[in-house]
């Protein structure tokens, strides 16, 4: 079976100096994660911004030991700690801008964007959830990449970055934005980090780009994309289709929220079951899964990539260690769960109960999803349970975790409540065919 992708962002400033990252790691190989991503623990710039880096290789103050300790020392630490846990640590690579301030702006003016005035560029991003809102950023500058006035010297800048880190014992990297730099660029700096550490394992973050932006990226090496099914309704038609077509290109992370979203424990108002909903969905979504740190607590407040410091850590409303747990569980023993499967809705649009059907990709195996999309308690329906999943050998498996399962059979209805999951197996049946 793959190897599974299990990632769980410990977010730093929420925890403070390196040597404190170090206590998480127990609970976080508890849970049964198979990744850390770090966000950009880099020298920012005047903005106090994680994303505005102005030195790509000093460590970030709010990181430094307590006690004077050498910062890169703490971090070569850090990564042997986690290593040892069996939990590989991944880096965000935030190479499509620089902090305003940074020294590069000075030394490598070439390698920036500039307007019709000749001013240096500030990049922006567009909503995932909705295009029409750009969000502009003042305190970077904008890399030129298309093309690159001196692409030989900036490819040479980012190699030796990635070098670095690899050499500290970074197994992976974030690339943030990566849809805004050319494939052939990644492809060169994966293909040179793949040369230093050949199970280097890169991470396309994709969120609101166009399908040719994204796959402009196909050739690039990327291991995985991030796919937005985080704002799926369960009913609008583009959150299938775009996972149908993207994941020829590679396959991809859902996440229930992320450092960039509002917590889903607040959107919610604390109700935990639409909080474990988001999380099994995302497991049966997508091959890659990813959740920030305090997502299994409950906690409301939005991280914040300037403002957030050790003193908002909340107490718990709830604790789904046990839970997350047990759904990591789930999917690392799940083949159709690992991998970039075709999948399909199986019943009408506009139903409250809505039934996704997934399969493996060219092997046996598929996976029923009956989700109930409202707050209020539903009755499932299935006519035909063999015409979803086929007739097994032995029996079908409800594989869903933390749940009494159900006796499967042909023709059945039982009661779904309020923003709850189920989740059918038959490792036996056939793929999908495209066309389905």
């Amino acid at each position: 079976m793959p190897e599974p992708t299990l990632i769980y962002n410990l977010f730093p400033p929420l925890v403070g100096p390196i040597p404190r990252w170090e206590k998480h790691l127990e609970r976080i190989a508890a849970m049964g994660f198979t990744w850390i991503y770090l966000n950009p623990i880099h020298t920012p710039g005047l903005s106090g911004s994680l994303y505005a880096v102005k030195d790509y290789f000093g460590i970030n103050p709010l990181f430094s030991p307590e006690g004077g300790q050498d910062p890169e020392k703490a971090l070569a630490h850090f990564l042997k700690e986690a290593g040892r846990r069996g939990l590989k640590v991944m880096l965000d690579l935030v190479i499509n801008h620089t902090a305003i301030d940074s020294p590069l702006v000075t030394q490598h003016p070439q390698w920036y964007a500039h307007d019709a005035q000749g001013k240096i560029k500030n990049p922006g991003a567009i909503d995932p959830a909705d295009a029409t809102k750009v969000t502009v950023w003042g305190d970077l500058a904008e890399l030129e990449y298309w093309p690159p006035p001196d692409p030989e010297g900036l490819l040479h800048f980012w190699d030796t970055v990635i070098s670095h880190y690899l050499r500290l014992g970074f197994m992976g990297f974030r690339a943030d934005a990566a849809y805004k730099i050319p494939g052939d660029i990644w492809s060169r700096l994966i293909g040179e980090a793949r040369n230093l550490e050949p199970g280097v394992e890169f991470f396309a973050e994709t969120l609101g780009c166009r399908l040719e932006e994204c796959a402009q990226l196909s050739s690039s090496g990327f291991d995985f994309l991030y796919n937005s099914s985080k704002w799926w309704d369960f009913q609008a038609d583009w959150c299938l289709e775009q996972y149908n077509r993207f994941r020829h290109l590679a396959p991809s992370i859902s996440f229930p929220e992320t450092h960039d979203t509002h917590r889903l424990a607040a959107e919610a108002r604390g109700a935990v079951e639409v909080v474990r909903q988001r999380y099994l969905f995302a497991a049966f979504f997508s091959t890659g899964l990813m959740m920030p740190m305090g997502y299994e607590y409950g906690f409301q407040k939005r991280l914040h990539v300037v403002n957030t410091r050790p003193q908002d850590w909340e107490t718990p409303t709830h604790d789904l260690r046990s839970y997350i747990t047990n759904v990591n569980r789930m999917k690392k023993g799940c083949a159709v769960l690992l991998e970039e499967g075709p999948m399909i809705r199986a019943n009408p649009q506009e139903e409250p109960v809505v039934m996704l059907l997934k399969s493996r990709a060219q092997q046996r195996g598929r996976v029923l999803a009956v989700i109930n999309a409202t707050r209020e308690p539903r009755t499932a329906v299935i006519p035909d349970l063999g015409a979803f999943l086929g007739r097994p050998r032995r029996a079908w498996q409800d594989l869903t975790p933390d749940m009494v399962p159900l006796k499967l059979q042909k023709t059945m209805d039982f009661p779904l409540l309020p923003s709850r999951i189920r989740l059918f197996h038959n490792p036996e049946a056939p793929p999908l065919r495209e066309e389905e």
